[in-house]
């Protein structure tokens, strides 16, 4: 009875996903709006750093201070 049920609820789920799928628009992007100023894009090298280089240094910074301020007694 309990994989009837599991069965029952993975069609119900994967339905409702199927059917919010299909009936989502597109997002019409290349529509421009009124007042729709966009900037230049970002070349390979500065998009690159902006979100692989900068988040790792982020997190080696935040990582590096955790551990030099890390106030708890060493377990030998």
């Amino acid at each position: 009875m309990d994989k009837k049920n599991a069965m029952r609820a993975g069609a119900v789920a994967a339905g409702t996903t199927l059917m919010m799928l299909l009936m989502s628009s597109p997002a019409l992007a290349l529509t421009r709006d009124d007042g729709d100023d966009p900037g230049t894009g970002l070349s390979v090298i500065d998009t690159l750093g902006l979100f692989v280089l900068a988040p790792l240094v982020l997190f080696g910074v935040i990582a590096g201070l955790v551990m030099v301020l890390d106030k708890s007694k060493k377990q030998v």
